[in-house]
């Protein structure tokens, strides 16, 4: 084959590679902000430059390439950078030294779910649930998927499942807001208030906990009222996103869509991405129209 040839093909090599690899690629580069995420409307969500909790990760898992633990680590600290493509990645790398390894496919469901990938999403999670019924985040993340899809009776089960095995304080909180949300959205509303008292007196050796959920469940209780649910001191992004979705819903549960969709599109508004309510608004939104 003639030298130019020989180049040409040599190039063309390259660039399919480099093509095919994608966020492999990325997750080896350090400061590399890839688009996680592009909206129907065009907006670009990208990754953050490289923590050093990835950089950590990444020389632990090259001193140790085939240790599981290690591959998790690193696929998790990249979560926590938004780098959800490059995690999917590190997380497949896993699956195939261990295929029915039931923590790689929550891990990996979950980043599924954060880049919208709900298909996927749900199938690493149901069959994450088939090998280990036993891990709280399989079944949480699976319930969100679900009532993503509006299987809302489905995601209650899911949520249901979470509730008992929540590891801490803040989990149980979140799992059992998504039930009642589930619950009331699935009809089963006095379900979902006979649920929320026998939930008051749930682990009282726990400390006290604050977050998003435990003021959105306020809310629901009826302990606080809507005007209080965001705050001038809520400003982290996925925070607001949170929040607003929970009060967009609460309104659209009342029958109350223009207050509903003010909401949604203030959860849109926050920035906060990756956050579940921001995902939930982008789908609620669709629904209203």
């Amino acid at each position: 084959m003639p030298f130019r040839d020989t180049h040409r093909a040599a190039l063309t090599s390259i660039i399919a590679a480099a093509i095919t690899l994608g966020p492999a690629l990325d997750a080896g580069q350090t400061g590399v902000q890839s688009v996680q995420y592009r909206s129907p409307e065009g907006v670009e969500y990208r990754s953050l430059p490289d923590t050093d909790a990835v950089k950590s990760a990444r020389a632990a898992l090259e001193a140790n390439p085939k240790t599981i633990t290690r591959i998790i680590d690193l696929g998790v600290a990249q979560s926590g950078a938004r780098q959800f493509r490059e995690a999917i990645a590190t997380f497949t790398r896993g699956l195939e030294i261990e295929p029915n390894n039931a923590l790689l496919l929550r891990w990996r469901g979950h980043r599924y779910l954060s880049l919208r990938e709900f298909d996927r999403a749900f199938a690493d999670l149901t069959r994450g649930g088939a090998i280990d019924s036993t891990i709280y985040g399989i079944w949480y993340h699976l319930g969100v998927v679900q009532y993503l899809r509006g299987d809302f009776a489905e995601a209650a089960a899911s949520f249901a499942k979470a509730q008992p095995i929540a590891p801490d304080a803040g989990e149980l909180a979140g799992s059992t807001d998504w039930l009642w949300m589930s619950l009331s959205r699935a009809g089963r509303g006095a379900e979902a208030r006979s649920m929320l008292d026998r939930m008051l007196d749930r682990r009282p050796d726990s400390k006290p906990v604050t977050n998003a959920y435990t003021r959105r469940l306020q809310l629901y209780r009826g302990e606080i009222g809507p005007e209080a649910v965001v705050t001038a001191a809520d400003t982290d992004e996925v925070q607001v996103a949170t929040l607003a979705y929970g009060l967009g819903n609460w309104y659209l549960l009342r029958g109350d869509k223009a207050q509903a969709r003010s909401w949604f599109e203030r959860s849109i508004q926050s920035g906060g991405w990756p956050g579940f309510g921001f995902i939930v608004s982008e789908v609620e939104l669709r629904r209203l129209r």
